[in-house]
């Protein structure tokens, strides 16, 4: 990939995000009600109180002005003040941010480590029992509601056997590595469980189909050993299109699990986002939810940039 083609894709993002953060703009304030009307059935929130929040954030203003207001100021690092906290914006995000990562990163390193080589042994299985019986987990898997095996696990883990924490980061008073790493278990194995089950499915198709090409067929007919053509001369380029789905899924978990992190109460950017749409803190909305576009627009070059690496046939000039 040349430095030329990878800067025109990193200013290329410039008007792609201008036109997400325009329709997401939109969306969220054309929609029924406002951001002021948590404080509308508090008696200690008087009328004149109200008038004053609705000038300090520039509610009072036309909604083009609103968003011409906050996207130049968004784009300068000016992310404003929350609603509900009177946080800057900048502040709430950075602070969540660890616990999203910490929880999003051991989950795609798990679901990587186990999605891919079950993919390749069912492929190379195929038509097994081992094949079979890892088809039948990857259904149950996608099946599942995730929400569903995240409170079975809490019940056994947590309420029943007391082996794990059923929720939090971290136990009050207590901030060993240990006590973190056993808060991380649950949440981080149900993230990473969504995502084996589809990934693992995706692997085995692509395997299958390289292994079924007539260079593979021709390898093995020269003697060349089973193991040295499945992951010599097949795996790097049945990795293609997985790579596809594995960039779209990596934006999704890093830029906050919303179901997981609201069940475990894991602080991260998914709990922060159910927080504020509860509290319709539009500008913490609208910070995550660019965060979440810029996070997808990353991941597809990253992408990109490993299927250079996997294939040295692709070149971008």
């Amino acid at each position: 990939m040349s430095f030329s083609y990878l800067v025109k894709r990193l200013l290329g993002m410039l008007p792609l995000l201008l036109g997400v953060s325009l329709i997401l703009f939109g969306v969220l304030h054309l929609a029924p009600g406002g951001p002021l009307d948590v404080y509308a059935d508090n008696p200690s929130v008087t009328t004149e109180a109200l008038e004053q929040m609705k000038r300090a954030f520039g509610l009072d203003k036309p909604l083009p002005v609103q968003y011409v207001s906050w996207v130049s100021a968004f784009f300068q690092g000016e992310w404003g003040f929350s609603i509900r906290t009177a946080q800057p914006v900048v502040q709430e995000v950075l602070d969540r941010v660890p616990a999203t990562l910490m929880l999003g990163g051991t989950a795609f390193v798990l679901a990587l480590l186990i999605a891919i080589p079950l993919g390749v042994l069912s492929a190379t299985r195929r038509y097994s029992g081992v094949d079979y019986f890892i088809t039948l987990l990857s259904f149950l898997g996608i099946s599942m509601p995730v929400f569903w095996l995240a409170l079975m696990l809490q019940l056994v883990f947590a309420v029943q056997w007391h082996v794990l924490p059923s929720a939090g980061m971290q136990t009050i008073g207590d901030g060993s590595f240990l006590d973190l790493a056993r808060h991380l278990v649950l949440p981080a194995f149900i993230l990473a469980f969504a995502s084996v089950a589809g990934w693992s499915r995706y692997m085995r198709a692509s395997m299958v189909e390289v292994l079924g090409q007539d260079y593979v067929r021709t390898a093995r007919a020269k003697g060349v050993p089973d193991r040295r053509v499945t992951y010599g001369h097949a795996f790097r380029n049945a990795l293609i299109p997985v790579v596809t789905v594995v960039a779209l899924d990596l934006a999704s978990i890093l830029s906050g699990a919303v179901i997981t992190e609201t069940i475990f109460a894991w602080p991260g950017l998914g709990r922060l986002f159910i927080d504020s749409m509860n509290g319709r803190d539009y500008p913490v909305l609208m910070a995550l939810l660019m965060v979440g576009s810029f996070a997808l627009i990353i991941s597809n070059l990253i992408a990109d940039l490993a299927y250079a690496v996997i294939d040295p046939r692709i070149r971008y000039d």
